[in-house]
């Protein structure tokens, strides 16, 4: 599609640097992005509000996600991580930390209920929007905070979480990791396999990011309705990082109506830091184990600080690209088809490691412009910014409506 000129309404600061770095956006994208309702399946500002607090609804630099950005790129509706680690797991601090996250979005929107609100339905969507708000759902990463218990998901969906990884860095009481080299469960444990009747029973999405092969497998089987990879880009691109997604499960994904949200992160979309990022989680569960035999031990901690540093030292960053985005993105189309593709950029969760031109929610422009640039249509791209993720979630709501 040939380059047009460029009609904005209000460019964020971070727009403008894509463009003096040589980006252009084209065919009215920053007004696109204004009309077209932006659902972003996965932004860590929850616990990054844990370990030092910002007034998101303010500006707030140190952050890539804040109000005046989020409107600015256009998003609409952003689903906050409530994550934990499997350090937190070991030392059963899982459970508190996610209910203080799930406290530090209630405090955003109750500072700021001109701003924000809080999303527990997709059919509340266009009543809720309008005169600025940026609607906030909830995501858990990591099912630690249930202390290996099902039937505490119910008490997390009363607070409005509304998807549900159930593992991340290492295996856990429900379900293999894909950053382990072993598993435990060949999959999913029995109860992952509760967890997911149950989340089916209570409308809440099931998110396969971080799962092994087999988990994965086993969810998109067990589930009786679609579910999604709310972060996950296609391994294919970046052969031999079990963290993303092979073909064959994308296909099954989208056979059974889901979608695959892709996220911006370098570690993701770029070989070389992929390959990185999957040493680092290796690196990190042993770690936790060596810290695990110390405390069992009474011996003096290693400093989880000074490892992380280290590793940083040791492993420079990658630079990403806006095209190796995009290629993820027309990967996933050519594969599934434009309705079974989205966005789940990762903002606050990948330590800066983005593409220079997609740097904070301001941005999502940028990547509407690139889509444009590539031959997407205004209605594929209204479903890659949004709307099938909205489609996927009212379908997991009927399903739990139609169960006894």
């Amino acid at each position: 599609m040939n380059r047009r000129a460029l009609r904005t309404a209000a460019p964020a600061l971070a727009l403008m640097a894509a463009l003096a770095s040589g980006g252009a956006v084209a065919g009215g994208a920053a007004a696109l992005a204004q009309r077209l309702t932006i659902v972003d399946t996965h932004i860590d500002a929850p616990s990054r509000l844990q370990q030092r607090w910002a007034d998101l609804g303010l500006p707030a630099p140190d952050r890539e996600f804040d109000h005046p950005r989020a409107r600015a790129g256009g998003l609409d509706v952003a689903f906050m991580s409530i994550y934990t680690s499997a350090a937190q797991d070991m030392s059963a601090q899982a459970r508190q930390s996610a209910h203080a996250q799930i406290d530090a979005v209630e405090a955003l929107v109750a500072r700021h209920p001109d701003r924000f609100a809080l999303l527990h339905s997709p059919q509340r969507v266009q009543a809720q929007l309008g005169q600025g708000r940026v609607l906030l759902a909830m995501g858990m990463e990591n099912a630690a905070p249930l202390e290996g218990d099902p039937d505490a998901i119910a008490g997390f969906f009363a607070r409005g979480v509304r998807a549900l990884i159930l593992a991340h860095g290492a295996n856990n009481a429900f379900a293999d990791s894909s950053y382990e080299a072993a598993p435990r469960w060949n999959g999913l444990s029995p109860a992952g396999a509760r967890a997911i009747a149950e989340m089916n029973r209570l409308g809440m999405m099931i998110d396969v990011s971080h799962l092994s092969d087999d988990a994965t497998r086993q969810a998109i089987a067990q589930s009786r309705a679609p579910v999604i990879a709310g972060h996950s880009a296609f391994r294919a691109l970046t052969p031999g990082f079990a963290r993303n997604l092979d073909d064959d499960l994308a296909r099954a994904i989208a056979a059974q109506g889901g979608v695959v949200q892709i996220p911006f992160g370098t570690g993701f979309i770029e070989p070389r830091a992929a390959a990185d990022l999957a040493a680092l989680y290796r690196a990190r569960n042993a770690f936790n184990a060596r810290a695990a035999e110390l405390a069992a031990a009474g011996a003096p901690p290693e400093d989880r600080a000074a490892f992380e540093a280290r590793w940083r030292a040791e492993h420079p960053r990658v630079t990403g690209t806006l095209d190796a985005l995009l290629d993820q993105i027309d990967h996933g189309v050519r594969l599934l088809g434009a309705a079974h593709v989205g966005i789940g950029s990762d903002f606050d969760g990948v330590g800066g490691y983005l593409p220079a031109a997609l740097s904070d929610v301001s941005t999502y422009p940028v990547v509407i412009a690139g889509l444009q640039q590539r031959g997407y249509g205004e209605q594929e791209i209204a479903g890659i910014m949004g709307g099938n993720l909205l489609r996927v979630w009212a379908e997991v709501e009927a399903v739990a409506e139609m169960q006894p």
